[in-house]
């Protein structure tokens, strides 16, 4: 038998026999809204886990990879420039399952009166961004093609809450960020470029559930039904987005768990692409594209000197192993 058929067969008598899993499992997660979140409020993960889940709030991936490096968590969520980083530094961590392709979600938003038209316009500016965060990442790519130096550019180190508290003061004059701090942001700015865009110039962006190396090799079955459970929660919404529209019960319940305004989570969410199993089992994600994203993320990164050194080898950083056997299990 293979080892991905073990590792199916092994899921599916765990969730067949309801058997007792982990202790405890202790999951990082963002306030970005998003379809699996319906899961979470309703006890889904719990239920197929059979664990005693630990939800912890973080701001930023910088902050789940470093609890995923130190074993705070188990398992995290977070954008691949802080996979990127992490994994280059040595964090033993790895990514088995995309949450998202990065579109509309995050964007550069300038604020009214700061006097930025177009993009020359930054140099000089204060532009507040999380650091070694996607949005950073997509910052530093968008500044390099529009040819300004981020020298030229007061790029400052602040999380979400802190950045759309700032915004509103007009403390700062620009922001590169995801909802629902974005979306605070565009009632008083707009936005001059988003991570779709971004995408297109050659900088692609995405979010993803890591485990922590140790957690993973140890109960193959919890990240299993982790990801049974968040494959369906895109499934359901790639099959009726309108369920998720304002006014809805499962936009009341992202809202409530995010904090976001409930009338405003429908196109939040739709700011991402949610893969489902075969999409995120290709090649073209979990294999060979996400190995590839990873490396030139960090190659960007060490170029403007956020890491050291680069891998020889990003391949170990993704696996489709969890998706496959979660598409095995009845």
């Amino acid at each position: 038998m293979t080892s991905l058929k073990l590792l199916a067969a092994g899921a599916a008598l765990l969730l067949a026999a309801h058997a007792q899993a982990a202790e405890t499992v202790r999951i990082g997660y963002q306030t970005a809204p998003d379809p699996s979140q319906v899961a979470i409020v309703d006890g889904e993960y719990d239920k197929a886990t059979g664990a005693k889940i630990e939800w912890r709030k973080f701001d930023s991936g910088a902050g789940v990879i470093a609890a995923l490096a130190s074993g705070g968590i188990d398992i995290g969520y977070a954008g691949s420039s802080p996979l990127a980083a992490g994994v280059t530094r040595g964090a033993p961590i790895q990514a088995f399952l995309i949450a998202g392709l990065i579109g509309e979600a995050e964007a550069l938003a300038v604020r009214n009166g700061s006097g930025i038209q177009e993009p020359k316009d930054l140099v000089g500016k204060k532009v507040a961004v999380p650091f070694v965060s996607t949005t950073h990442y997509s910052l530093l790519f968008a500044l390099k093609h529009w040819g300004i130096d981020p020298a030229e550019v007061n790029i400052l180190n602040l999380q979400p809450p802190e950045i759309a508290a700032a915004f509103a003061r007009g403390d700062i004059d620009a922001t590169y960020v995801w909802d629902p701090a974005l979306a605070s942001a565009k009632k008083t700015g707009k936005v001059l470029i988003t991570s779709a865009e971004v995408a297109k110039l050659g900088g692609p962006t995405f979010v993803a559930w890591i485990a922590r190396d140790d957690f993973a090799k140890a109960h193959p079955d919890i990240v299993t039904a982790f990801t049974k459970v968040t494959l369906a929660a895109f499934a359901r919404y790639r099959g009726d987005p309108a369920a998720y529209g304002p006014g809805t019960a499962l936009a009341k319940k992202i809202a409530d768990f995010t904090g976001a305004k409930p009338e405003e989570v429908s196109e939040q969410v739709a700011g991402n692409y949610y893969p489902l199993a075969d999409e995120q089992a290709s090649d073209q994600l979990l294999g060979k594209g996400t190995a590839e994203a990873i490396a030139a993320t960090s190659a960007f990164l060490k170029d403007q000197k956020k890491v050291d050194a680069l891998l020889p080898d990003y391949r170990p950083t993704a696996t489709a192993a969890f998706v496959k056997a979660a598409a095995a299990v009845n």
